[in-house]
């Protein structure tokens, strides 16, 4: 394997994309791993971080900015870290490379087309964004133009020759973003080739993928989190499990494989929507789904006298706030096991849960996110 001395990439002092670019990656490792001890020693023995064998190119969704520089050349890639200037490239040491290289070919086609990039400032032109997502196991590939107006002029032509790039797409997507807003996609798409979706396969289970799903960007090291978090959970096939933020319910399925029942409680309703689906696609039949917030639906759980052995929770950045804990504390499961993206908030929470009749009982770090200053962490706690 390459050293990052070696693999230098030339975008990192633009980009900002990859904090700790500069380090080799056991020194990232190092890095790391002292941050969490720093924040979660005081809790519980923080065991070694776990690292990529590989850590390059494992980003199974990419996405790329569109524009025109001022001589009217297309350019495409990265926004510059806190604004919204295009860093132009063409192939990234985190990203997929066959995503990469779709990208690519997309805006030398769009020249081909004599095809305009879509203007901010003005509101006006075509193409704003390209994004991309490939299925590791399944070799599934979806692209989708997001564009900022829905005509769209030679698409079935467009289509064809992005297709003889490049066969191994499944499905095209259009989807029309107008507005004047920093989220990517906008609230309409259309299915221009192939079925709309593409599925992957993640811990054994099938997978449905739409251009607005949540999906796990590195599916190698999840795999890794989920086989800790499940380790952790001690299922026998006995326990009633809430997936709390379970969002296209993926921890929940694979905990359902050795868990009496798993309810998985999701805010999103399109998100429940793609779990129904995946459940079906895997013939689940102890899993199911409610759209509600999850703070409040354990309160009156616990309202109702009904019991949660084990307490699955994977929450954003900014953590669980404190209507969520406290109900969780109401439920009162025996065992909570907490999938972290960010050891401060974990921190903090962990706090409220250990004044509240918890003890942590172990701490893994996971890599999921090699070179950038993310740490991914999974925590077990038992009831006092």
């Amino acid at each position: 394997m390459l050293t990052q001395n070696e693999n230098r990439c030339p975008h990192s002092k633009k980009c900002g994309g990859c904090q700790l670019q500069n380090l080799e990656y056991n020194e990232q490792l190092g890095w790391k791993n002292r941050l969490c001890v720093k924040l979660l020693g005081r809790f519980a023995h923080v065991e070694p971080i776990i690292g990529m064998d590989d850590p390059y190119h494992y980003r199974n969704k990419v996405q790329a900015a569109f524009g025109t520089t001022r001589s009217g050349r297309i350019i495409s890639g990265i926004y510059q870290s806190s604004t919204h200037n295009i860093v132009s490239v063409d192939s990234c040491m985190t990203e997929d490379s066959t995503a990469d290289r779709i990208i690519v070919d997309i805006r030398k086609l769009l020249a081909d087309f004599k095809m305009t990039t879509y203007n901010e400032v003005t509101g006006r032109g075509f193409l704003r964004h390209v994004l991309v997502k490939r299925g590791f196991a399944t070799n599934e590939v979806m692209v989708v133009l997001v564009t900022g107006t829905p005509v769209f002029p030679a698409k079935n032509n467009f289509v064809k020759a992005l297709l003889k790039k490049h066969p191994e797409i499944t499905t095209v997507i259009q989807n029309v973003n107008d507005r004047y807003t920093s989220m990517l996609l906008g609230p309409n798409e259309k299915t221009l080739y192939g079925p709309g979706f593409i599925t992957d396969i993640l811990c054994g289970l099938k997978f449905r993928i739409s251009a607005k799903s949540f999906y796990q960007i590195n599916p190698v090291q999840t795999e890794v989190l989920y086989g800790k978090a499940m380790e952790f959970a001690e299922l026998t096939g006995r326990e009633t499990v809430i997936d709390a933020y379970c969002g296209i319910g993926t921890i929940g399925m694979i905990a359902a494989k050795t868990a009496g029942q798993v309810l998985g409680v999701e805010v999103n309703r399109d998100a429940v929507r793609d779990a129904i689906v995946n459940a079906k696609l895997n013939n689940m039949k102890n899993i199911r789904f409610v759209c509600a917030d999850a703070g409040e639906f354990m309160v009156n759980m616990a309202a109702a006298g009904e019991k949660c052995d084990v307490l699955l929770m994977d929450p954003p950045r900014a953590g669980s706030d404190e209507t969520f804990l406290s109900s969780a504390v109401t439920l009162s499961p025996r065992r909570i096991v907490y999938v972290s993206c960010n050891p401060e908030t974990l921190a903090r929470d962990l706090k409220y849960l250990t004044n509240h009749g918890y003890k942590v009982d172990k701490i893994q770090p996971v890599d999921m996110f090699p070179h950038t200053n993310h740490v991914e962490t999974v925590c077990r706690l038992s009831l006092q």
